[in-house]
């Protein structure tokens, strides 16, 4: 049974649409601070970087 994929009644997928929604933004997020970084806007690069990945992607997986 390689390779396949088996699917039980009663049990759904670990992560959800909103887990997926909010990885979305999560990167979107770093994508925009790493821009604001380049940009030499350092204190403003490093908000977005920190909501990223200290608040957003925790909350993506949590929820």
């Amino acid at each position: 049974m390689t390779g396949t994929s088996v699917t039980r009644p009663g049990r759904s997928a670990l992560f959800g649409r909103r887990n997926f929604v909010l990885l979305a933004i999560a990167a979107l997020t770093l994508v925009a601070g790493y821009a604001v970084l380049n940009a030499g806007h350092p204190s403003a690069a490093a908000v977005l970087l920190v909501v990223g990945y200290c608040v957003l992607f925790p909350l993506a997986i949590a929820l």
